[in-house]
Parts: structure tokens; sequence; C-alpha cells
């Protein structure tokens, strides 16, 4: 069977502490996983806990000198076989579907020609809200995949909509994209 090879994007809200047994558990079955973070991540989650999980390197800025040269988010770009965004914040989605590309996260989710899946996490009335629901509808609408959110558990304390869904669920649906 050919390597399987997932970028997941990781973005600036409460439950990207959950990644590194996102990464963890998306190993164990074989796949390799190379992780890029917005700026906004890094509040919540280290580069160096990724790196240690993952075993890949993890990229964080658009504009890093590298060793070898290389058009950094299409290399990205093109090596995924699927693009996670776990979690996928309010601003995250809005960004991708007004085509904005201003971090490495939205560049390389623009040059690439493989499936993008978003796992959305937020408060319930960012999720509920008109806008929101309009950009989700937008990214559905031209072919990316949503898993979640979930009722649950909140930042806040509420129990509503917003919480990102089951690691496990994540794990079998991005498995099963894959096929």
């Amino acid at each position: 069977m050919k390597s399987r090879k997932i970028l997941l994007g990781i973005t600036g809200g409460i439950a990207a502490y959950k990644t590194p047994d996102l990464v963890r558990r998306l190993k164990d079955t074989g796949v390799d996983v190379t992780v890029v973070m917005t700026p906004e991540a890094e509040h919540f989650v280290t580069a160096l806990t990724l790196q240690t999980v993952s075993g890949n390197k993890v990229y964080k800025d658009m504009f890093e000198v590298q060793d070898v040269w290389d058009v950094e988010h299409v290399g990205l770009a093109e090596s995924a076989d699927l693009v996670l965004i776990a979690p996928a914040t309010a601003n995250t989605i809005a960004k991708l579907a007004a085509g904005l590309c201003d971090d490495l996260l939205t560049c390389v989710v623009a040059a690439t020609a493989a499936p993008v899946v978003l796992a959305p996490a937020m408060n319930d009335r960012m999720y509920l809200n008109k806008i929101n629901q309009e950009n989700v509808a937008r990214l559905k609408k031209i072919g990316y995949k949503f898993i979640g959110p979930d009722k649950g558990p909140l930042a806040c304390g509420k129990i509503s909509i917003g919480r990102m869904c089951d690691i496990d669920l994540l794990v079998r649906t991005v498995l099963g994209y894959l096929k």
C-alpha cells in the first residue's frame, strides 16, 4: 500500500491542545503527518510537541529561510494526499471562503489539489453566526468536507454545538477519505 500523507493544519482555538493525540493516532495507522501551524495555534500547543509526536518538521512561517530552495507552500500542498484542519476556527473558515492567503496554512490550502477536510471548533454563537454558516456552506459547495462540530462542553462552560469532534471520529473519517 502506498504511503498516505496528511498535512494537518492547526489553528488558534483551545481545541488545539488535542492535536498531539490526533497526530499520534493517525501515525498509529501508518499515516505520515506533517503539521502546519498558524501563529495563533502556538498559544495552545507547541511546535516541539508536534514535531516529537509526528517525527516531522513543523511548519509555521511562510518566510522562514530554508536550507534548500523550495517554494514551501507549493511543496507542502503537492505532497499531501489530504489536508485536515483541526481545529478550524471561524477566522480560518472565513479566510478560506474568501480566498485569503495571509499565512502559510491558507497559502497551502489555496495551492493544494488534495481534498480539504475541516473540523470546526469554536463557541456556539460563533459557529451559528449567519456569516460563519454562509462561509461553511460556500466551502461545502466547492467540495470541502466538514467533520463536526459536536455538541458538548465548550471552553466558556456551556454545553452546546461548537466542540471539535471526537479524535476517534476524526481518525476514522480521515482514513475513509484516504481510501
